[in-house]
């Protein structure tokens, strides 16, 4: 009867925890340049003293996120940028790393400092940072150009360039910030990653989630009733215990 126990109280642990990803994953469907995360479940031993090989648990995790590219719209904001095809956009984390998102709704805050989620944009000599008033324009190879406030068309000048990377087969990870990494080495350091002139942008466009709204809802519905089904195995399994018991009491 402990084996039924066992299954039943680990998987709706579990699909708890399965059912969060589905729900971040919803609350995300219209957050610009947002990747869905990946779930999966699967089966592992019990350890621990007094540990029987009959005995397993479920796990659910994350194994990677669907890097999948999801659709441009037009904005004609000259700050906004979508990543065209494979890339990413370099910022700065909260802890001074260099991090990637594919986040383009840029904005100038009142130092200068051109921003991504309320972290500095990485060019290629570190933050970059653009007069204030300035018009800003951005190009396909991430180079920007502006004009001073006062100042007449001919005056347009570049004011740096965005660091655009590709991580190509080696991937990168989610960190807890929504942030993305490169792999750490052996170490545990995550070197930033270098410059790739082969991502472009568009300008004027910002790209949309990859979470797909109506997939999701039927997640969310699926694991729901797996929930309802491990609990009822729960209380099937204390009911035929009573009644076990009771037999025991009146053979006894």
């Amino acid at each position: 009867m402990d084996r039924l126990l066992y299954t039943a109280m680990s998987g709706a642990r579990q699909s708890m925890e399965q059912q969060a990803v589905v729900s971040h994953n919803l609350a995300n469907a219209s957050t610009t340049g947002f990747r869905a995360q990946l779930q999966a479940m699967r089966a592992v031993p019990v350890e621990g003293d007094g540990r029987l090989a009959t005995r397993v648990s479920v796990a659910a995790s994350t194994p990677g996120s669907d890097f999948s590219p999801g659709a441009i719209t037009r904005t004609g904001r000259t700050l906004d940028v979508a990543i065209d095809g494979s890339g990413f956009l370099a910022v700065q984390a909260a802890d001074g790393s260099e991090a990637y998102t594919r986040q383009g709704d840029l904005q100038v805050d009142g130092n200068g400092l051109l921003m991504s989620m309320g972290r500095p944009v990485i060019g290629e000599g570190g933050p970059i940072q653009v007069p204030l008033e300035a018009e800003v324009f951005i190009g396909a190879d991430g180079t920007l150009s502006g004009i001073g406030m006062g100042q007449d068309p001919d005056s347009l000048a570049e004011m740096g360039r965005l660091k655009l990377v590709d991580p190509g087969e080696a991937g990168l990870l989610r960190g807890a910030d929504g942030l993305f990494r490169a792999p750490p080495d052996a170490a545990g350091n995550s070197a930033p990653l270098p410059a790739s002139d082969a991502v472009t942008v568009v300008s004027g466009a910002l790209e949309g989630s990859n979470v797909n709204p109506v997939e999701s809802m039927v997640a969310m519905i699926d694991v729901a009733r797996r929930y309802e089904l491990q609990t009822k195995m729960i209380s099937t399994a204390d009911e035929s215990a009573q009644r076990a018991n009771s037999l025991l009491s009146l053979n006894g």
